[in-house]
């Protein structure tokens, strides 16, 4: 495979590319630009940060989890070519300089990135903006000082110009691209036709996940298919009845679709991961690696979700909670995979409340979602969903029936908090012990009934 970008401005060609090598560690020891540092080598602390540009815009993501064929096409600057070739520095850097906003040094370039990329696309949550970057010695107050201070400057001409200058990507088919046990496929048909003759194949999207198989597991992969180029399996469309959401929808675009129709599902997801990690992670990768503790399929399954699989020409479609069997194992045939996901439309009714031991960037301990309607004070439809209750995202088939029928009173709300104990036996782990889980699941129920009286307030905004 061969593939070509620009890194910090330049136009670079990699024959023969190691699919597995990640961006982290090529620009280190290859072009040595050490200014990208290692940190957790797992995509949490923010010390790798680049910026990535293509059509779709600028984006912060983590170069030790990136690997280098999801790079083709694209422009990549890291911390040496945020300032200017001539050495003047971008406004984020005269910032933080003004601000104090560096000590040890270690974290600054992957915060320099992430402001930078924030500056670019006129974001000025930065709290938000720079969740996925860590620091422990300045302190996080002077750092959104220099955020703020930066943020009315004019984007500078050396950031601004990147894309005129990108390489088109090859149309298919090419040799190396789609030949051999490592694929580019340019759209969904590539994809069928190659995954086909493939099944064993790992699919690569965002390698959100798999990236940690490679720096942490040490797995070697070696047959795999990059799939940022499917531009097919990456748009949203919206009619009156139904959102069909491909595949390669990253969260980050999913975000401002869900703050429209379920606000609730659109708050959840801006606590996926990181700015870093949403503008990489997709829903498809999110659905089809079953991990039970996965928040993207409670809200999707409590809006009664169907999911549309592909393999080779034949498709089909299954009610998203049928997707998964058992820990681990999921129903799709080898070389079948997830092509889009369709929610129909509906009044909002839906809540989805994460729990983990962080606000930001923090794996789920529990996630719950509910889309519970109403006719005259009394319970006519329930579907509710909970990751991280049991082996695979689930709904709680005895709570709904415990509320379906029966009045929207604290009687019935509590009828329906111990059904739950039908639906779920929790394990316990480092996040939380089965008692809890299950107590807070049952308490998720409660907040929900609670808000749609207007008796709760947003935690988020208690003070002592």
């Amino acid at each position: 495979m061969d593939i070509t970008f620009l890194l910090n401005g330049e136009s670079v060609s990699i024959k023969k590319v190691a699919p597995m090598a990640t961006l982290l560690d090529w620009l280190r020891e290859t072009r040595g630009l050490t200014g990208t540092k290692e940190g957790c080598n797992e995509g949490d602390c923010g010390a790798c940060t680049v910026m990535v540009r293509d059509e779709g815009g600028a984006r912060a993501l983590n170069a030790c989890i990136l690997l280098l064929p999801q790079l083709h096409g694209k422009s990549i600057r890291t911390v040496e070519g945020i300032s200017a070739p001539d050495g003047a520095l971008h406004p984020v850097q005269e910032a933080m300089v003004a601000h104090h906003g560096s000590q040890c040094g270690f974290c600054t370039p992957g915060f320099i990135a992430s402001m930078a990329v924030a500056h670019r696309n006129g974001e000025t949550d930065f709290d938000t903006a720079l969740a996925g970057n860590l620091c422990r010695c300045t302190g996080y107050a002077p750092i959104i000082r220099a955020a703020k201070a930066a943020a009315a400057a004019p984007v500078p001409a050396w950031i601004e110009d990147d894309l005129p200058a990108l390489p088109a990507p090859p149309a298919p088919p090419q040799a190396g691209d789609m030949g051999g046990d490592v694929a580019l496929p340019r759209s969904a048909d590539d994809l069928a036709a190659w995954y086909l003759a493939h099944p064993d194949a790992t699919l690569i999207a965002g390698a959100t996940d798999v990236g940690l198989w490679i720096t942490k597991a040490l797995r070697e992969i070696k047959s795999a298919a990059f799939l940022h180029l499917c531009s097919d399996l990456q748009g949203i469309e919206e009619t009156e009845d139904t959102l069909r959401i491909g595949a390669g929808v990253r969260i980050a675009d999913l975000i401002p679709v869900m703050d429209r129709l379920h606000p609730s599902f659109g708050a959840m997801l801006r606590r996926y991961g990181s700015a870093q990690v949403r503008g990489a992670a997709t829903l498809g990768g999110n659905i089809a690696n079953g991990s039970p503790i996965g928040d993207g399929p409670p809200p999707l399954i409590a809006l009664g979700a169907r999911l549309h699989l592909r393999k080779g020409a034949a498709r089909r479609e299954i009610a998203l909670e049928d997707f998964f069997i058992d820990y681990g194992k999921q129903d799709r045939a080898a070389g079948e995979f997830v092509e889009a996901v369709t929610v129909p439309k509906q009044a909002d009714r839906l809540k989805v409340y994460k729990l983990s031991k962080r606000f930001d960037q923090d794996i789920s301990a529990v996630c719950g979602a509910f889309n519970i309607t109403l006719e005259r004070g009394v319970v006519s439809a329930a579907r509710i969903a909970f990751g991280g209750m049991a082996g695979t995202p689930k709904r709680a088939a005895a709570a709904e029936a415990a509320l379906i029928g029966a009045p929207w009173s604290a009687q019935t709300l509590r009828a329906a908090m111990a059904a739950m104990a039908q639906d779920y036996t929790p394990m316990s782990d480092a996040r939380a012990s089965e008692r809890y889980r299950m107590g807070a699941a049952q308490n998720m129920l409660w907040r929900y009934w609670l808000e749609d009286r207007g008796d709760s307030p947003l935690l988020t905004q208690v003070s002592a």
